[in-house]
């Protein structure tokens, strides 16, 4: 038997109404002047972030991952330095040019044609230049050969004739014939020399290959550079100063390649003028210049040279030195565990490795050295 269930009535569905309405939860409008508009949501306080003073929170284990390193900065005096462009040049007593004496054709030495980086010994042939003359100059010595080759002959036979009459001629005239035979069989031998020698281009020192301009049946001129050989840790390190001033007060020196820094000692420099700029020269240990395998006669460095002036200023690295959105120079120092404020500072170079701050921080800073480009990212 079915049962119906009576509809409610109005009033009934209305009262259910009211009461779902008021139990749902009004939205939260801000007042006046607090609207936030589509900013982001503040970020929670365990993740790196940047603060509204312009400092850095950064936890414990966000340092430990993105490497952060610190070092307390000391106030001292420094050697003041500038930077100069700088050339590898050649030592002229560890290098040399090998060149050819005579206009000719190349061959290969005992060992074939050296190449590039190759080691050689002092005195090692290289390759040789078998020289080339032209029709009319080889003509004219076999000429001369020739003339030369009848005259020894009847010099030969007239000393022979004076010979078997010994005891009638003079000596006196026996002797100068000897000696015109003797002068004419040299003559001659010169002159087949000079048709069928060959220079030999021998290594002036002793160290590697650095260019090489060499081909089997290559065609060169006098004078032509052929090799060049250099020994790899004997090198030395020419700038250019734009200023005299620059060469009067010159301590040392430190050669920056890449991430090595190399000391080096000061040559000296030109008393003539390059391009409106004067040449210095300096040399480095050459234990510390071996381990630069990568340098090559020609290439710039950048060299950082002291000068006997000095400079009150906190050491720090130069890759503390960074820039902040409105291009001024600035440090991050670590004020607590966990907390990194920017310093704008002003810095002078030292030796490409490291900067003096002249202003800006304190002794007993601690500043940021490695990790501090991923600090000054952090938003």
């Amino acid at each position: 038997m079915k049962r119906f269930h009576p509809m409610p009535s109005l009033s009934t569905l209305l009262a259910l109404l009211m009461a779902a309405a008021l139990s749902a939860p009004l939205p939260a409008l801000a007042g006046p002047g607090h609207d936030h508009g589509d900013a982001p949501p503040a970020p929670s306080g365990n993740g790196p972030s940047r603060q509204p003073d312009g400092s850095v929170f950064l936890p414990k284990p966000a340092q430990r991952q993105l490497g952060v390193r610190t070092v307390v900065g000391a106030m001292g005096q420094h050697a003041k330095a500038f930077e100069l462009a700088g050339t590898v040049v050649m030592d002229p007593n560890a290098g040399g040019k090998v060149q050819a004496v005579l206009a000719g054709r190349l061959e290969a030495g005992p060992k074939g044609l050296p190449g590039v980086g190759q080691a050689v010994r002092k005195g090692e042939v290289l390759a040789y230049v078998v020289p080339t003359a032209g029709a009319i100059e080889r003509s004219n010595q076999l000429a001369q050969q020739a003339e030369l080759r009848a005259a020894r002959d009847l010099a030969a036979r007239r000393v022979a004739r004076l010979a078997e009459l010994a005891d009638t001629v003079p000596r006196k005239d026996i002797e100068a014939a000897e000696s015109e035979l003797q002068s004419l069989t040299q003559r001659l031998g010169a002159v087949g020399a000079g048709l069928a020698t060959r220079d030999a281009l021998v290594a002036p020192v002793s160290g590697v290959i650095a260019s090489a301009n060499a081909v089997a049946g290559q065609v060169v001129d006098a004078r032509e550079l052929v090799f060049e050989v250099v020994h790899p840790s004997r090198l030395r390190i020419e700038a250019l100063a734009y200023d005299p001033a620059q060469a009067q007060s010159v301590a040392g020196a430190t050669l920056a390649v890449g991430g090595q820094r190399v000391p080096l000692h000061f040559v000296g420099a030109a008393r003539s003028l390059r391009d409106q700029a004067q040449p210095l020269q300096f040399a480095g240990d050459s234990s510390a210049l071996g381990t630069l395998a990568h340098l090559a006669i020609g290439q710039p460095v950048r060299v950082f040279v002291q000068s006997t002036d000095k400079v009150d200023g906190v050491q720090v690295p130069a890759a503390a030195l960074l820039r902040n959105p409105a291009n001024q120079t600035i440090v991050w120092v670590k004020e607590s565990p966990e907390r990194f404020a920017p310093r704008v500072v002003t810095a002078v170079p030292l030796d490409g490795a490291s900067v003096a701050v002249t202003s800006g921080l304190q002794p007993g800073d601690r500043v940021a050295t490695q990790g501090a480009t991923l600090i000054n990212q952090v938003r």
